[in-house]
């Protein structure tokens, strides 16, 4: 059995960072990897851009999107945060680009680069990197991980590093081992769901505007129980539902409606307008097109690629009306569409398509100033190990920064 002083399972983000830090300390690293090559996940990122952090620098602003995990994490942010994730890209070449909701990308715009970067991070520093090694079980003795039984025999090290992931992207190997593990060894673990995550919904008509964005728009969603949230910003339809920066982000927050069964939802097409004003355009556009059918004066009012779902949530008796023999209820009718077109959420699509997946230690159970476990002192945890729910727009590779970098020089 060969020793190491520290072991690292697992060559995503944090995995990555924690493996090159605890080298550039002096420490004598090895990294394992089931896969053929690191950073599987994080090359897709983003879409293969990579949204590699948020560019918030103040931390206290950053950490209140981590809700109640936030007051955990500001010891380990005090010492590596957005600044210093700007500073660790660009003095390796790799400068950083901020865009809308400051989020920052590469400049090339290559999620590649960014794995590139951190595997010469680790080659400088003289890691050793297996690939093709799956550990099947996590050796502990007197309350001490001592080391990982694999398919390719057993390693010995001094203090472990546990970077496997959560269960969102499984395709890349992220298939939730590490949770198991650490349940196994006392830990309290929470349950996995998917979380940043496209919803399902039951009406084709929301399928057939596949490729169709909406910016801005408002969409309430309202469960059975009578509980409901809005949220505004951009929304994109697609084959099996919705997607966009808006649901990713509501995701969490519906997951917890769709507990009691399918949520109701509707959409503002024009969240910047009062419906008695709405009305009010409404009556102009019928003033204007006296004689026409209602069905041919619908796409003037709706947003662009809107027309055809509007018409389908209105009586057809409507439609085939003239504009001049429209009553005054069923003009009203017309503009409350505009204002709160229905849809029904059945669900998620699932960790496949979850940008990242929820669950994990719980946050008591780590000493978050070294992302040591009080269970086991030689142990580290680190990324999306850890329970922390958190939007997208970079706030989970900066977590991945920052909880690698702490565990690696604490290692």
């Amino acid at each position: 059995m060969k020793k190491f002083d520290v072991i690292v399972v697992g060559s995503g983000p944090a995995g990555m960072m924690a493996a090159g830090r605890a080298a550039a300390c002096g420490r004598r690293v090895l990294v394992v990897e089931k896969n053929r090559q690191p950073g599987e996940k994080l090359n897709l990122t983003g879409g293969g851009r990579c949204n590699i952090t948020n560019a918030e620098f103040d931390t206290r602003a950053f950490l209140s999107f981590f809700g109640e995990s936030g007051k955990f994490l500001f010891s380990p942010f005090s010492r590596f945060a957005v600044q210093e994730t700007f500073d660790f890209f660009e003095e390796r070449g790799l400068p950083l680009i901020v865009e809308e909701r400051k989020r920052a990308f590469p400049h090339t715009y290559q999620a590649t680069d960014v794995t590139r970067v951190l595997t010469e991070y680790m080659h400088e520093n003289k890691v050793e990197i297996r690939f093709g090694i799956e550990v099947k079980h996590l050796r502990v003795e007197n309350g001490l991980v001592t080391g990982i039984e694999t398919n390719r025999g057993s390693f010995m090290a001094e203090s472990l590093v546990l970077a496997t992931g959560g269960a969102s992207y499984k395709a890349t190997g992220s298939t939730g081992d590490g949770m198991g593990w650490l349940r196994e060894m006392g830990h309290t673990v929470c349950e996995a769901t998917p979380d940043i995550v496209p919803l399902r919904v039951k009406e084709q008509w929301v399928k057939d505007l596949s490729g169709t964005a909406l910016d801005p728009m408002r969409i309430t969603f309202t469960a059975t129980t009578g509980e409901s949230l809005s949220k505004q910003g951009k929304i994109l339809f697609t084959h099996f539902g919705l997607s966009g920066p808006l649901i990713l982000n509501s995701a969490n927050a519906v997951k917890k409606l769709l507990q009691n069964g399918s949520v109701a939802a509707t959409i503002d097409l024009l969240p910047g307008t009062e419906i008695h004003l709405v009305d009010r355009r409404v009556i102009e556009t019928f003033n204007e097109n006296k004689n026409k059918m209602v069905r041919n004066v619908i796409k003037p009012l709706a947003p662009m690629g809107m027309a055809r779902a509007l018409a389908i949530n209105l009586p057809e008796k409507l439609l085939e009306k003239k504009v001049n023999s429209v009553t005054q209820e069923e003009r009203k009718l017309l503009a409350k569409r505009l204002k709160d077109l229905p849809l029904t959420i059945t669900g998620t699509m699932g960790y496949d398509w979850a940008v990242i997946s929820d669950g994990g230690v719980d946050l008591a159970e780590i000493d978050t100033r070294t992302m040591q476990s009080r269970l086991h002192s030689n142990l580290y945890i680190v990324g999306d190990l850890l329970h922390i729910s958190r939007p997208s727009g970079g706030y989970s590779l900066q977590l991945c920064w920052t909880t690698g970098w702490i565990a690696g020089e604490s290692a």
